[in-house]
C-alpha cells in the first residue's frame, strides 16, 4: 500500500519524499525544505503516540531542549512542528546507515573500531548530560554512520517525551528496547545519566561480540537477566579482548547504578585511556584495577561477642516463655512444672568478695590491655604519603606496617607524575597494622593534545579544540596558496603538543590566495618580462611567431592581459621573431600565369610589365628582385613579360 505523507507538503514548507526507516516511536522520510532548499530528515510520530495533548506538550518540550544541543555528534534538530495533527519534527539529514546495519553487515568489530565508534558516541552522550538531558534510548539503531564513517546520535528528547506517557506506547518502547534497558529502568522505571551509560556498555559488548549479552526467548526474559545476572566479560566469547577492555564493559554495565561511571564524560574518560593503551599495544594493569577496584563484594555477617546473660536479656522478652535453647534447660532454673522455684538468698558481702577481687583484676587487665593495644599492639598510624614517590611505597608500608594499595590514578596539577596525591585513611590517622591503606597517584597535569587542526574550517577547530578541553586564544588571518579560504593553515602550538586543561590555542586561518594586479608586457623583451612575471609569482610559458611590426625578440601579446590573477597562475606570452624572408623564385622563361602562382606561393605579392618590346607572348623575361635573393615575406616581386 502507497504511503499516504509521501509526496505530501507538511506545514506548507516540508516536501516529504521516500520513507528512510520505521521505528517503534516514529516513522522517518527524506524531505526537501522548500524555503531554505535543502535536505532534511522529517519524523512522524506514530498516530498511538499523539491521543493526548499532554504528550503533545511533554514532546513539544523535549524537542525544544534536544534542540539546544549543539554538537559534531549530534543530529542537529531544526524545527518542530504540527500539519493537520501531525506532529512531526525535522533533522539533519544524515545519508549513511546505522551502526545496526554496521553490524549486521560486517559482524563482530575490533576492539580499535568499536572503541572510535563509542568515542564519538560518548562525545554527543556527554554534550547531553552536562545539558541535563538524559537520552533513554541509546541503541545501534539510534547511531548513524555518515558516508565518511564519523558518528551522530539521534532522538535526543523523544525517548524521554514517550518513556513518560502514560500510554500503551510506553509498554511498547519498553519492549523493543528491552536489550539495553538498565536495570533500575525494568525494576523502578527511572533512568539518570547512569542509564545511558549501562546502555553505552551493552552496544560496546555487542560490537566487540556480535551479540547481545543477554538473549532469551521473550522480552521478559531478557528483563529478568538484566536484572539478576551480570553482563559477562567480552573475552569469553571473542578471545584476545585485553582484561582492561573486559573491565571497561563490566564498570558501565555493573547492576549497581552506583558502581558505574556517573555520566557519559566519566566513561569517555575511561574508554581513552583504554584506547591510548590499545594503541601503544600495551597491557595497562592499573587501568584495569582503576575500573574494578569499586566493584562491591558480597557482605558477610562477622561473629557477635556479648556475655551470655545479655543474649539471654534480649531473647526472653518480659513476660514470654520463649528461650535461646529450648532443649537446654537453664542451669539456675531448679523449678518444675508443678513447684515454683524459691527466691534466692542474697550472699553474704564476704562470700561476693572473691567475685570482687575477680572484678577489679579484669578491669586492670582490660585497662593493661587498652593501653598495649594503643602503644604496641595491632594498630598503627598511616605515615605522610602525599607527595611521595610511588615506588618507594612499599618500602615505606613495610616500615610503617600498612600495606599500600593503589586505588586509581588522578590529575594534579601540584603533584608530581607518578607520586601519591591522597590516602584513604589519611596521614596519622590510625589503622590496622598490615591492613590496607588506599592511595591516589598523581598523572601530572591534565594535559590534552592539540588536535590536528589544518585544513578544517573554523567552527570545526573550535568544536575540536572545546573536545580536547583546550580553547581558542587568537586568530589570525593569511593568504595561502594551498588551504583553502576559512580553513585552518596552521596552530600555535602545532598539533599533538600536549597542553594543559584550558590552556589557548592560537589560530591562523587562509584568507584564500593572495590576488596580484598583472601588469602588461607587451613590447618588452622576452627576459625582462619573464623575470617581472616570475617575481610576482607567476609562471610564464612563450611561443614565438614572426612580426613585421615587433621587434624580434619582444613581447607581441599576452594572456591574460593585465588583471588580477592569483600567485601560481600562468602567463601565456607570444614573443616576436620579427619579420620573415624567403628566397625568391626564379620565373624566368615562364608564362605570365604561372610565374604568378609560383610567386604567390612563396609568400609573394607580383606586380607585372610590360616589357618595352611587348609582342603579346606574356612570357616573363626579368623580374626583381633578382632570383634566388632574400626577401620580406609578403613584399612585392617585379615581372617583366613580352
Amino acid at each position: 500500500m502507497s504511503d499516504p505523507l509521501v509526496g505530501r507538503l507538511l506545514d506548507g514548507r516540508y516536501r516529504v519524499g521516500r520513507r528512510v526507516a520505521r521505528g517503534g516511536m516514529a516513522t522517518v522520510y527524506e524531505a526537501l525544505d522548500t524555503r531554505l532548499d535543502r535536505t532534511v530528515a522529517v519524523k512522524v510520530l506514530h498516530a498511538g503516540l499523539v491521543e493526548d495533548a499532554d504528550f503533545l506538550r511533554r514532546f513539544q518540550r523535549e524537542a525544544r531542549s534536544a534542540a539546544r544541543l549543539s554538537h559534531p555528534n549530534v543530529v542537529a534538530v531544526f524545527d518542530q512542528g504540527e500539519d493537520d495533527g501531525t506532529p512531526y519534527l525535522t533533522m539533519e539529514y544524515v545519508p549513511g546507515r546505522t551502526l545496526r546495519q554496521a553490524l549486521s553487515d560486517e559482524g563482530p568489530m575490533s576492539p580499535s573500531r568499536a572503541l572510535g565508534f563509542l568515542d564519538e558516541v560518548l562525545q554527543a552522550l556527554a554534550v547531553a548530560h552536562e545539558a541535563g538531558l538524559v537520552h533513554r534510548d541509546v541503541k545501534p539503531e539510534n547511531v548513524l554512520l555518515s558516508l565518511d564513517n564519523s558518528v551522530k546520535v539521534a532522538d535526543f528528547g523523544l525517548a524521554r517525551a514517550v518513556s513518560t506517557a502514560t500510554s500503551t506506547a510506553t509498554q511498547g518502547l519498553l519492549i523493543g528496547t528491552v536489550s539495553y534497558l538498565a536495570p533500575e529502568q525494568v525494576t523502578h522505571g527511572v533512568a539518570d545519566a547512569r542509564a545511558d551509560v549501562y546502555a553505552a556498555g551493552i552496544m560496546l559488548y555487542e560490537m566487540l561480540v556480535g551479540a547481545k549479552p543477554h538473549e532469551g526467548e521473550s522480552p521478559i526474559q531478557v528483563a529478568y537477566k538484566h536484572v539478576n545476572e551480570d553482563v559477562p566479560e567480552p573475552s569469553r566469547s571473542a578471545p584476545g579482548i585485553p582484561a582492561f577492555i573486559d573491565a571497561l564493559v563490566l564498570r558501565a554495565t555493573a547492576r549497581d547504578p552506583a558502581v558505574r561511571p556517573a555520566d557519559a564524560r566519566v566513561f569517555l574518560h575511561h574508554l581513552r585511556r583504554a584506547r591510548t593503551a590499545l594503541r601503544e599495544g600495551v597491557d595497562d594493569p592499573e587501568l584495569t584495577q582503576d575500573l574494578t577496584v569499586f566493584r562491591r563484594q558480597p557482605t558477610h555477617e562477622h561473629t557477635l561477642i556479648a556475655p551470655l546473660e545479655q543474649l539471654r536479656a534480649a531473647s526472653v522478652a518480659p513476660g514470654s516463655s520463649t528461650v535461646l535453647n529450648p532443649d537446654r534447660p537453664d542451669p539456675d532454673d531448679t523449678s518444675d512444672s508443678e513447684v515454683p522455684p524459691e527466691p534466692r538468698r542474697r550472699r553474704p558481702w564476704w562470700q561476693r568478695t572473691p567475685a570482687i577481687g575477680g572484678l577489679v583484676v579484669l578491669l586492670f587487665l582490660a585497662a593493661g590491655g587498652g593501653a598495649f593495644l594503643t602503644a604496641v599492639g595491632p594498630f598503627t598510624r598511616v605515615p605522610p604519603v602525599v607527595d611521595f614517590a610511588q615506588g618507594r611505597l612499599r618500602a615505606l608500608g613495610e616500615q610503617a606496617g600498612v600495606r599500600f594499595v593503589v586505588a586509581g590514578q588522578v590529575f594534579d596539577e601540584k603533584v608530581e607524575k607518578g607520586h601519591v596525591v591522597r590516602s584513604v585513611p589519611t596521614q596519622h590517622e590510625r589503622t590496622w597494622r598490615g591492613g590496607p591503606v588506599q592511595v591516589w597517584v598523581s598523572l601530572g597535569p591534565e594535559l590534552h593534545d592539540v588536535p590536528k587542526l589544518v585544513g578544517v574550517s573554523e567552527e570545526r577547530a573550535r568544536d575540536l579544540l572545546t573536545e580536547a578541553r583546550l580553547r581558542v586564544q587568537g586568530i589570525q588571518e593569511s593568504f595561502s596558496d594551498s588551504v583553502a579560504e576559512g580553513r585552518i593553515i596552521s596552530t600555535s602550538p602545532s598539533a599533538d603538543t600536549p597542553l594543559r586543561r584550558n590552556s589557548g590555542v592560537s589560530l591562523v586561518i587562509s584568507k584564500g590566495r593572495q590576488p596580484i594586479d598583472l601588469p602588461s608586457v607587451v613590447n618588452t623583451p622576452f627576459d625582462q618580462a619573464r623575470q617581472t612575471l616570475m617575481g610576482l609569482g607567476l609562471t610564464v610559458t612563450n611561443s614565438e611567431t614572426f612580426s613585421d611590426t615587433v621587434p624580434s625578440g619582444q613581447v607581441i601579446s599576452q594572456q591574460p592581459v593585465p588583471s588580477q590573477v592569483f600567485r601560481g597562475d600562468n602567463i601565456a606570452l607570444v614573443v616576436s621573431k620579427g619579420p620573415e624572408f624567403a628566397q625568391v623564385p626564379d620565373v624566368a622563361r615562364m608564362p605570365e600565369d604561372q610565374a604568378r602562382q609560383t610567386l604567390t606561393d612563396a609568400g609573394f605579392q607580383v606586380e607585372v610589365r610590360q616589357n618595352a618590346v611587348f609582342v603579346g607572348l606574356r612570357v616573363v623575361v626579368s623580374q626583381a628582385p633578382n632570383p634566388g635573393s632574400m626577401a620580406r615575406v609578403g613584399s612585392t616581386i617585379v615581372i617583366e613579360i613580352v
